[in-house]
């Protein structure tokens, strides 16, 4: 165990605490950061140690990850006060899960150079469910040598890691497959209202969805939270919309892009909580 680095995690949400769980059990030390400090004693008592402070974690450990809401929390972590970069260290890996812009990655990535550490922005397709199970695809963007670092981690979090491109590349990948969450969310929400108005049962709709080429484990598990009105956040609302946000800013402007970035942007502010499948209650007030 003593030749496998010391890994540092930075962010114990949704994803992050069953993520750095699995390289807990893999056997890798670990060390954790989060500003609430009752997610990290969670881990603490799975095995990870914790640190006070982003600079504290970056001296220990070999490689972090970061998994956080959005660019201002990355720019924070890295450059605020006791942030990655405000560190006395040099020659750590860094990589960066979280669902941001490849603006705020390729900015990063030049200031983690210029203080001697490797940058790898690596976003994720998949859910808790996938998280817990390792089950997850990590988009990568970055170079060769760190990424080739980082694929014995990447094993025990994901079920496939490709690395794509130059930094930024990752984050475009991510936006790219939430669009498509959303075009899919919403189409199966249009799909199940417009045969309930119509007098169909939705369990047979399901049945139907699930026993014809348009069926996957997502329509199963967002139908049936539909039938079980059960909107609690696997996945929540607002950061789909936050993700439609940023593939705009990116230059998405198909026509079914400005109609699902407009339609998440409206319902964010009652249902940003809820989960994307929420949409379902947005859409029927329409």
């Amino acid at each position: 165990m003593s030749s496998q680095p010391q890994v540092g995690w930075i962010g114990l949400g949704n994803m992050g605490n069953p993520m750095s769980r699995r390289l807990i059990e893999a056997g890798y030390p670990v060390a954790v950061y989060n500003r609430s400090k009752d997610k990290e004693e969670a881990l603490r008592a799975s095995g990870a140690t914790t640190a006070d402070s982003p600079a504290a974690l970056v001296q220990q450990a070999d490689v972090v990850f970061l998994m956080v809401s959005d660019d201002q929390a990355v720019r924070d972590l890295f450059t605020g006060p006791q942030g990655l970069l405000e560190a006395q260290a040099s020659g750590k890996l860094l990589v960066n899960m979280s669902t941001v812009s490849p603006g705020i990655s390729e900015e990063m990535a030049k200031l983690s150079q210029e203080k001697g550490h490797t940058y790898l922005d690596a976003p994720v397709s998949g859910s808790v469910k996938q998280a817990e199970t390792g089950q997850l695809v990590v988009m990568v963007g970055g170079d060769e040598p760190a990424f080739q670092q980082a694929q014995p981690l990447f094993e025990h979090l994901g079920k496939l890691a490709l690395l794509l491109g130059p930094i930024g590349s990752g984050n475009r990948a991510k936006l790219a497959i939430n669009t498509l969450l959303g075009f899919y969310t919403q189409g199966l929400a249009e799909t199940l209202l417009f045969a309930q108005q119509h007098g169909l049962k939705l369990e047979d709709m399901q049945t139907i969805i699930a026993n014809g080429a348009m069926g996957n484990v997502y329509s199963k598990i967002k139908g049936e939270a539909i039938m079980g009105e059960n909107f609690q956040a696997a996945f929540a609302l607002k950061h789909l919309a936050k993700d439609l946000r940023l593939a705009k800013a990116e230059g998405l402007n198909t026509p079914l892009g400005a109609v699902v970035h407009d339609t998440f942007q409206q319902a964010e502010p009652a249902l940003g909580d809820e989960d994307v499948i929420a949409i379902i209650k947005h859409l029927h007030r329409d």
